[in-house]
């Protein structure tokens, strides 16, 4: 296949230049200038050409909570949205934490890259550590109690220590659950207007500064999960600066949306943690201008609509985002002149490529060819009744985003096309029932022309 006149980024080797990319068995074989041959030829005149997008924290709630999401739709969710690899949490039930609940998930991965994550400790109870070396030999990437922190001190040192012997990285929830518990909502104008108890933001706080101090302590490599807060970026920056192994994400949610979201969305936009205020949001971009916060992900969490229809107080946590991701980056970071595309692309591609230390996030000749094609510019309203996901749980409902997916590309093959037909303006405009997603994992053809 031959992906000629499209504007080819790969913020790794600083490209951005309009070219052509060449696959051949499955792997990129050139990069940047037209090739001679017959093969097929897709134009992408008027698309970017990215390494294939990695989200390195979603929750696709299989085995156990398969009416909410299941590997399958998580998968073509994250094909629609452009993502090639996405790292799962292992909050399943059973927990991942033993290497038989890895291979569940490598042996079911399809469409995209699953990448399991796998517990600190066993069932999550924040009691006994798992064993980090076999979880890493049977394909764990990381390890995580996401959702559920590990509340010990010393409990956290142990797997900082052990984490350090194995070079594995650990994904930190941090929220200090004496002080957040299940509270719905932060803790500020919204819970006084509401009347309810909220989640202070030096829940979060105290969290990440224990964990940047347990990292400087064992030398372990700590990645901090959903940062929300000003306090929270203001600490890493300083981290950072002092040189320790610290890496951070933040999810679109927190540079989007302001806890006001809950009074319009109500249970829609009650996430864990949760909306902050403006301050916060704009050190959150503040954190990613400046490169304090190295990646973007979704914290994909997906829920049915009638545990989210439950009163807000009740209703569990979290939304969906692996169909929005992308577009809500370009909107509230390209878009408003904040970040460039290859800024861009480098958080949702290339640092979480890197930080978790798996194969991706460039445009190299002889690597799989796991791209995605976008058009920067296409505008669309977020329909959550033509998601891919079983889930319908996002606060971006009815909203108009400008970027799309257009193609996504996994070893080669396109796993996802966005069919569309000219508008009254004369712009593509896509079709959501005239897309195409691989069906299974026998799809040999992966979406005909």
């Amino acid at each position: 296949m031959i992906i000629e006149n499209v504007r080819i980024i790969d913020p790794a080797v600083n490209m951005d230049q309009i070219g052509s990319v060449h696959i051949v068995g499955g792997k990129l074989h050139t990069v940047g200038p037209r090739p001679q041959g017959g093969d097929d030829v897709l134009d992408g005149t008027g698309l970017v050409l990215a390494p294939g997008l990695i989200d390195m924290h979603v929750h696709l709630r299989d085995p156990g909570f398969a009416y909410k999401e299941d590997l399958q739709t998580g998968a073509r969710a994250a094909a629609a949205g452009g993502f090639t690899a996405v790292a799962c949490m292992p909050n399943t039930n059973p927990v991942i934490d033993n290497a038989a609940g890895v291979r569940y998930i490598l042996e079911n991965a399809n469409i995209v890259r699953i990448l399991p994550i796998a517990a600190v400790t066993m069932g999550q109870a924040g009691e006994r550590l798992t064993d980090m070396a076999a979880l890493r030999a049977a394909g764990a990437v990381a390890f995580s109690d996401d959702g559920v922190p590990v509340e010990s001190a010393e409990r956290m040192r142990a797997a900082c220590l052990s984490a350090r012997r194995e070079n594995a990285l650990l994904i930190s929830h941090c929220e200090d659950n004496s002080l957040a518990q299940n509270y719905a909502v932060n803790e500020g104008a919204v819970s006084r207007r509401l009347g309810i108890t909220g989640r202070p933001a030096v829940a979060e706080e105290l969290m990440v500064a224990r964990e940047l101090l347990l990292a400087r302590d064992t030398g372990a490599r700590v990645h901090i999960a959903h940062v929300s807060t000003k306090g929270a970026v203001a600490m890493l920056r300083q981290a950072k600066r002092a040189g320790i192994p610290v890496t951070a994400e933040t999810c679109p949610q927190y540079f989007t949306l302001t806890e006001t979201a809950v009074l319009e969305k109500g249970a829609l936009a009650r996430v864990n943690p949760p909306l902050r205020t403006p301050a916060d949001l704009a050190a959150v971009l503040e954190g990613l201008v400046d490169g304090t916060l190295d990646a973007i992900v979704t914290d994909h969490a997906p829920h049915s609509m009638e545990e989210k229809c439950r009163p807000l107080e009740t209703a569990p946590s979290g939304m969906i985002g692996l169909e929005t991701s992308l577009a809500l980056s370009l909107t509230g970071l390209y878009h408003t002149g904040r970040l460039s595309l290859p800024r861009i692309i480098r958080l949702m591609s290339t640092n979480p490529a890197d930080i978790l230390g798996i194969p991706g996030g460039r445009l190299t000749p002889g690597a799989p060819a796991d791209l995605t094609l976008f058009d920067p510019d296409a505008a669309w309203t977020v329909d959550p009744e033509a998601f891919y996901s079983k889930a319908r749980n996002t606060p971006f409902g009815g909203m108009t985003l400008k970027g799309r997916v257009m193609y996504t590309i996994v070893g080669g093959e396109i796993v996802f096309r966005r069919s569309h037909f000219t508008g009254p303006h004369g712009r593509a405009e896509a079709e959501r029932l005239e897309d195409s997603i691989c069906p299974s994992t026998d799809c040999k053809t992966r979406f005909g022309s």
